[in-house]
């Protein structure tokens, strides 16, 4: 056997790992993709936005969106050449070295383990607000052991929450969209259509200013993040390649859908300071369009939002953790599978650590930990799409030097792919500005220090193979 075979094959004869099973159909990887995009942050984090920005908050969320577009173009030629479950850590390993990696593979994996915490945290509190009688940490435990549950039957059992979770997702932002509408046009019985008031005439488009946008956008680009768990999957599902092309394909029109259309709606039909837009846009409204019960429909929604991205989490944290075992970049008994090709102990490590930050939050007398793991984890998003556009360059340049062909391109190489990566320096010179964001930046850098080095010193020692095409 070649010295530069791959390490995922050594690993699991050496743990007697099974291998994952390809049991993603067609269209729950449809609706990973939609909701992958579609998170708790539109629902919530958009009233911070509209409220910074005014109705500018459409530009913030369109600069956003077509920075992710060019992103996952950018995974999507990575992809479809070779779907992986470690998708962009596997590439970075073969494209920059192995301390790439590692380093992106453990940090991804590490901010999708506090998200889950996270979440439940915040389900527990949501499920709390609708039904009193319900303690909020009995119901973030609920969540955390249903889910996880899911997650260790078959993949196949996530793929199915997954698809409904996003489904309801779907649905209810196509009639609010729609609601919204016929009102905006003066169909919608009793309320009256606004014209461009309060598009224009609230103190104008940009009421307070075009460098409002800016630290408006950086709450916006956050909430994209999520776009890439489809490239992540894609090594379990049954068509990997198509799926891949179809939710790159479908990337654009979601996001003009799902978050400019309904952005465009709310600014709209609402002045952007109405006290209830911070509060909760979509509920406010529904609330102006007489729609009975709307806060709690809203909240029923957000819910759903909340464990879809709980669900994901439990799901893609796992995968990469499995994916970098076996690439030798991890404790080899995460590599492990059983017979319905569940990393068992993977999926198991993500939920003792979704469980810590729970605990983290509600056990201990100041909430200094749970905020040192939200804000370190917090910024990983930045870097991931770093090493997505530098590992893209990289491999392009490489299978053009070799004369392969490639059936998904990055538009625009490499032009719009280096375009990419001044946006996202600027973006980070951004974050250092804003003081709201310098000290997540600060914490995340600091972990992600920890990370590159270890990578660094693992290579050196050649104690990771770096899988070549």
């Amino acid at each position: 056997m070649n010295d530069q075979s791959t390490s995922a094959e050594r690993t699991q004869e050496s743990t007697g790992a099974s291998g994952l099973r390809p049991a993603l159909r067609d269209r729950q990887m449809s609706m990973i993709a939609i909701g992958g995009v579609i998170g708790a942050g539109l629902f919530v984090g958009s009233g911070a936005v509209i409220n910074k920005a005014g109705p500018a908050a459409l530009v913030a969320y369109a600069i956003a969106g077509l920075l992710v577009v060019l992103i996952m173009r950018m995974l999507a030629e990575l992809s479809v050449a070779a779907p992986k479950t470690g998708s962009f850590a596997s590439y970075a390993s073969r494209e920059l070295g192995s301390w790439a990696g590692l380093a992106i593979g453990w940090l991804y994996a590490y901010s999708w383990s506090v998200t889950v915490g996270v979440e439940a945290v915040i389900g527990g509190a949501l499920l709390h607000g609708i039904l009193p009688v319900v303690p909020d940490w009995t119901a973030a435990l609920v969540f955390m052991l249903v889910l996880t549950g899911s997650n260790l039957v078959a993949v196949r059992a996530y793929g199915e929450v997954e698809f409904w979770f996003a489904l309801i997702k779907v649905v209810a932002i196509v009639a609010f969209i729609g609601l919204g509408l016929l009102a905006i046009f003066g169909v919608l019985p009793g309320v009256p259509a606004p014209g461009g008031t309060n598009l224009f005439g609230q103190g104008g488009f940009a009421p307070n200013g075009w460098y409002a946008v800016l630290p408006a956008l950086l709450v916006v680009s956050f909430a994209f993040s999520g776009a890439e768990v489809v490239t992540i999957a894609a090594g379990e599902a049954m068509r990997p390649a198509e799926a891949v092309r179809r939710a790159v394909r479908t990337t654009m029109v979601r996001i003009l859908v799902f978050y400019i259309g309904s952005i465009a709606v709310i600014t709209t039909l609402l002045p952007y300071d109405d006290a209830g837009i911070t509060e909760s846009p979509y509920s406010a409204v529904l609330n102006r369009l007489g729609i009975p019960n709307a806060g709690l429909i809203m909240d029923l929604v957000v819910l759903v939002a909340v464990l879809s991205c709980l669900n994901s989490g439990i799901y893609t944290a796992s995968r990469m953790l499995y994916a970098l075992a076996s690439n030798g970049e991890g404790p080899r008994v995460l590599a492990r599978s059983n017979a319905s090709g569940v990393p068992v102990p993977a999926v198991l490590v993500v939920a003792l650590a979704g469980l810590a930050t729970v605990t983290a939050n509600y056990f201990f007398t100041t909430t200094a930990i749970f905020d040192f793991l939200v804000d370190s984890s917090g910024s990983v998003i930045v870097l991931l799409y770093l090493t997505i556009a530098a590992t893209q360059l990289h491999s392009r340049a490489r299978t053009e030097r070799d004369g392969q062909h490639l059936t998904v391109r990055m538009w625009g190489y490499p032009y719009l792919s280096w375009a990419v990566v001044v946006a996202l320096v600027a973006f980070l010179a951004l974050m250092v500005v804003d003081p709201s964001t310098r000290h997540s930046l600060f914490l995340t850098f600091s972990v992600a220090a920890v990370a590159v080095t270890v990578g660094l010193v693992r290579q050196k020692r050649g104690s990771i193979s770096i899988e070549r095409p």
